[in-house]
């Protein structure tokens, strides 16, 4: 079984804190933001890099996405605070079943804010297409730490994810 996303709420940086904190208190309704890249690989699975985003795939309600980006997008008040910010990503196609194994990051935190991680496979999958060699490092990270089956990776990669990436041919 793969190891849960940590309850990193002592854990996590004061500027970080913060950002999320202040985030949260703008919100006036739930909003969930399904999170990716080195953001829930620092904060949900303990790699110790630094990151100044919260990659997203997809944000719920889908009509809270701009209101979300003005509060915390690149060059908003938030991220001139903090240098910090939220960002939408282009070039990333999570498996088709993710949202069902979603994962909460620092839970109870928050009032209005559900930041959720892709889980550890989902994740590295999500890094296929893109492929530098950071998204290279973060694979091996987890293969590490998790460790990741490679069962699993094959199974989802091939149901989920290989009919929906972009091929040229």
């Amino acid at each position: 079984m793969p190891k849960k996303a940590k309850d990193a709420r002592v854990n996590i940086p004061k500027v970080w804190a913060n950002f999320l904190d202040e985030l949260d208190a703008s919100l006036v309704q739930p909003v969930e933001i399904h999170c990716l890249g080195g953001f829930v690989i620092a904060f949900g699975y303990g790699l110790a890099r630094p990151t100044s985003d919260v990659d997203y795939v997809k944000i719920l309600p889908a009509d809270q996405s701009m209101t979300l980006l003005q509060l915390a997008g690149k060059d908003s008040a938030l991220h001139h605070k903090y240098g910090l910010y939220l960002q939408q990503v282009g070039v990333a196609t999570p498996p088709e079943d993710y949202e069902s194994r979603l994962r909460r990051l620092f839970p109870g935190r928050f009032k209005n804010l559900r930041l959720m991680g892709l889980d550890p496979y989902d994740l590295a999958l999500s890094k296929l297409e893109r492929n530098t060699p950071i998204d290279r490092d973060d694979v091996k990270y987890l293969c590490r730490t998790i460790p990741l089956d490679p069962n699993v990776l094959r199974t989802r990669y091939e149901t989920e994810l290989r009919p929906n990436l972009f091929s040229i041919a």
